[in-house]
């Protein structure tokens, strides 16, 4: 497992670097324009901080692999961010309405992209959690 964790925190990294065209590719200077100051602004933060937070897990997954897999602690952060991944895998599913992706072809790849890197994400934390206790 100590593979799989290092190969979804590089994984996570990269994700982390995609949000830095987010502003650029959704067109947020003339889209977000229209939102009052306070929802452009936490609209900007909190992509940021989503940014932060993937990439500091990947971190995490890419120098403590082996303390993920092996402490009393490291346990319990692979439970919980198991848990994180299976809820945004939830979110993309159910939450994100199909009108976003059906019918375009791009948009359709990345859906897929994204729920079989939400399903990977979440099964290397919880089988490394469940595989691993002692």
């Amino acid at each position: 497992m100590i593979i799989h964790i290092k190969i979804a925190g590089y994984l996570m990294l990269v994700l982390a670097c995609i949000h830095v065209v987010f502003p650029k590719y959704f067109n947020w200077n003339k889209e977000l324009k229209h939102l009052s100051l306070i929802n452009n602004q936490m609209m900007r933060t909190h992509t940021f901080f989503i940014a932060l937070t993937v990439g500091l897990m990947g971190l995490l997954c890419i120098s403590s692999a082996l303390e993920l897999t092996t402490t009393s602690l490291g346990k319990k952060i692979t439970l919980g961010l198991g848990m994180f991944w299976m809820i945004r895998l939830l979110f993309q599913v159910f939450v994100y309405s199909t009108k976003l992706w059906k019918g375009k072809t791009f948009e359709t790849y990345v859906h897929i992209l994204f729920v079989l890197l939400w399903i990977y994400f979440s099964g290397v934390f919880l089988l490394s959690y469940y595989f691993n206790k002692f």
